[in-house]
């Protein structure tokens, strides 16, 4: 993947207002599932690693959806981010953050979102050079409300909250100042995708695009 564009974290985030948070189960699905999103509009795609099928989904979208940028979600080791990179992801996202993950990313050529839940996760990631965090999980962790509080000491941090957000709530954390984008995984519904039903898929991405900043 050395000729393919770098991303920064920040343009990962900036792209769309809604980031897909993707679990496959089939590798089947991942081809039309991410030809559907990018229809729909979004393109910058978080196939999370949590089945033993989501290397081999990524390395397909990489390889045949070009204009999809692909990412991987759930890195939690040095291991997870050399494979994401190794299938084809252009970026990476953590549900929480460590100094190894932050430098394998750096490493493998990925631009990270890692996730904080506290401030000191936050410090830790910013002593890093890390500025754009995902605020994962974000209802269970303090919601809007929390990234307010945030905004404070945390001026220059930016944030794409993860974790209980829908369609309905993600206006809220848009509103705020210190949010870029949000991750949600109502994008891509289990029923949709075990019914093969993209026309739907494609629809919701569509209706995220009503939720600019």
């Amino acid at each position: 993947m050395s000729t393919a564009q770098k991303f920064t974290a920040l343009q990962v985030m900036t792209d769309a207002p809604v980031i897909p948070v993707i679990v496959l189960n089939d590798v089947a699905h991942a081809v039309p599932m991410a030809r559907a999103l990018v229809a729909g509009g979004v393109r910058m795609l978080e196939v999370t690693l949590r089945t033993p099928q989501a290397l081999a989904c990524i390395e397909a979208i990489a390889r045949e959806v070009p204009e999809a940028v692909v990412g991987a979600g759930t890195v939690r080791s040095k291991a997870d981010a050399q494979a994401a990179a190794n299938a084809g992801s252009r970026f990476a996202v953590s549900p929480g953050y460590t100094s190894a993950v932050g430098q394998a990313c750096r490493d493998a050529g990925l631009a990270l979102l890692p996730g904080v839940a506290s401030g000191s996760e936050i410090m830790m990631a910013q002593e890093d050079g890390f500025t754009e965090l995902k605020f994962f999980p974000a209802m269970q962790a303090g919601g809007p409300a929390m990234l307010k509080a945030w905004s404070g000491p945390f001026f220059d941090v930016r944030f794409c909250p993860t974790g209980g957000v829908t369609l309905q709530n993600a206006p809220e954390f848009l509103a705020l100042p210190n949010v870029v984008c949000v991750g949600g995984s109502w994008l891509v519904p289990g029923d949709a995708m075990a019914a093969g039903d993209w026309t739907r898929v494609t629809e919701l991405a569509r209706a995220t695009q009503a939720l600019k900043k």
